[in-house]
């Protein structure tokens, strides 16, 4: 019985690691992760956030200044480009972005600025 109980927790342990976001730290490599992710999932036909655009309707040049804070949670979205696409497939896109939440996380109580070009 001792040994069911010990394995069962020794399982839960490994499982709530593997579940834990990955925390980075410099600004350098914030950047280049979350270059890299929006990269993968705006890509077709796979792309989680893909999906979502290409069932918007949602095509052009976006350029936007995103910021990612605790959790990988985006905490802003600032157009750019202003004036090159309707405002609202424009508004749409910064919807679809906001909602979206990042694989790893930054540490506490600090943003990470950067600016990200969509082309669909």
């Amino acid at each position: 019985m001792k040994k069911m109980i010990t394995i069962a927790l020794i399982m839960l342990s490994i499982a709530s690691f593997a579940q834990k976001k990955q925390l980075v730290e410099s600004v350098v490599n914030v950047v280049n992760k979350a270059v890299a992710e929006l990269d993968s999932v705006t890509l077709a036909p796979a792309g989680v956030l893909y999906k979502e655009i290409s069932e918007n309707g949602i095509k052009g040049h976006y350029i936007f200044d995103i910021t990612i804070r605790e959790k990988g949670f985006v905490a802003t979205v600032f157009v750019v480009n202003e004036g090159e696409n309707q405002i609202s497939l424009q508004n749409r896109l910064k919807d679809i972005i906001k909602r979206y939440r990042f694989s790893f996380k930054v540490p506490k109580r600090k943003s990470y600025k950067f600016q990200y070009t969509f082309n669909f």
